[in-house]
């Protein structure tokens, strides 16, 4: 399998090949690793390269298939977050499903406040429409590699917006589960395992190995759906939100106009991760953010906001912008959310559309992901 044609092949197309036989997953991994050689040196996408480890892996998968099993994801290669390696649960239910592991993703450095970056022994990690911006945080490897088709799955994890952001501005899919429905990765039950990938398909076949059920789109043909541009607290860049929601009005959606006025859950989150946070406000900003996003999806299917309310920054870091202020909320109160490309910033980076449900309808942010892929495809990026 050549490089190229490797790269224009989801997840679920190359699990399907290799279970049918029609190519193995060694030569798929091979073909990964190929392109990682090609790409990484630009991208510095991966802090390590599991290269013979890989190899082996993919030869038991052939022998699985051979032998007339059928795993999920038979063969399909995938980076995973540094932060979590190959014993974290997520990685440990995706190589049991059949993928085969190449390499550990960039995450930032221990020092960075924001986890806006992400950094390897190389230098920082860049993203892969503009060599000067970041690719995000802080599942930032994760994002560039799937853009840039070194791998069609990577995974990632939530506790702010670090599936969502990076999968932004980096122009692919990145799903925020139901709190609760996956063992989270912290005490406070914010962080939550999760993945970057290309296509809608892949999204709902990732969360079902996850969940260990089937999970699809689903949901009334013409969801009603609520707009929002900055949840009533948070200065977004005019641009940002002029593109998200050009990309929402190519949906088949009932739109109701209704206020949303949230309150900023900083205080909130700084208390629930153990941060110094005035106890009164974050039990306020919580308590009044529940009681508004129960009346909002008593009457809506869907929230719809920008992912970000500002673009990529440089390697310079954000600045006084707070990238996180449209995801984090929802790390809060638990709801399920998704990031989708929206559409590219005049300087050539990718926005992102946020999605919002109710508790437990991923079914609805799947159905929307895969309605938007058909519309309006997205492209790849240069390179």
């Amino acid at each position: 399998m050549l490089p190229e044609e490797y790269r224009r092949l989801d997840a679920t197309a190359v699990a399907a090949l290799v279970t049918r036989r029609e190519t193995s997953a060694v030569e798929v991994a091979r073909a990964a690793l190929a392109r990682l050689a090609e790409a990484d040196p630009r991208l510095r996408a991966f802090r390590t390269v599991t290269a013979g480890q890989a190899l082996a892996d993919a030869r038991e998968v052939d022998r699985a298939v051979a032998g007339g099993r059928r795993p999920p994801l038979a063969g399909v290669p995938i980076g995973v977050k540094a932060w979590e390696g190959v014993d974290a649960p997520q990685t440990r239910r995706l190589r049991a499903a059949g993928c085969v592991v190449i390499g550990l993703t960039s995450v930032p450095r221990p020092t960075t406040e924001w986890q806006t970056w992400g950094h390897t022994d190389r230098g920082p990690t860049v993203n892969p429409w503009r060599a000067d911006r970041s690719p995000g945080g802080s599942s930032a490897g994760s994002a560039a590699a799937v853009a840039a088709g070194v791998v069609p799955l990577a995974t990632a994890s939530d506790g702010a917006g670090s599936t969502r952001i990076p999968a932004a501005w980096c122009g692919v899919i990145g799903l925020k589960a139901t709190g609760g429905r996956l063992p989270a990765r912290d005490a406070a039950g914010l962080n939550v395992p999760g993945a970057m990938v290309r296509t809608a398909r892949d999204a709902a076949l990732h969360l079902s190995v996850l969940l260990g059920e089937g999970i699809g789109p689903g949901g009334p043909d013409r969801p009603v759906a609520v707009w929002s541009s900055t949840l009533g607290f948070t200065k977004v860049d005019p641009e940002q939100a002029e593109i998200a929601r050009a990309a929402a009005g190519a949906l088949r959606l009932t739109w109701r106009e209704r206020p949303v006025r949230l309150r900023d859950p900083a205080p909130a989150w700084r208390a629930l991760r153990g941060m110094p946070a005035d106890p009164s406000a974050a039990e306020a900003a919580r308590r009044t953010n529940d009681e508004r996003l129960r009346e909002l999806f008593a009457e809506a299917d869907l929230l719809l906001t920008p992912t970000t309310p500002t673009p990529p920054h440089g390697h310079d870091g954000p600045g006084t912008a707070m990238t996180v202020g449209l995801t984090w909320g929802f790390n809060i109160s638990g709801h399920p959310a998704i990031s989708v490309p929206a559409g590219l910033a005049a300087d050539g980076t990718p926005v992102g559309l946020q999605a919002v449900a109710g508790p437990g309808r991923e079914d609805l942010l799947l159905r929307l992901a895969a309605d938007l892929e058909r519309l309006r495809p997205w492209p790849s990026p240069p390179g």
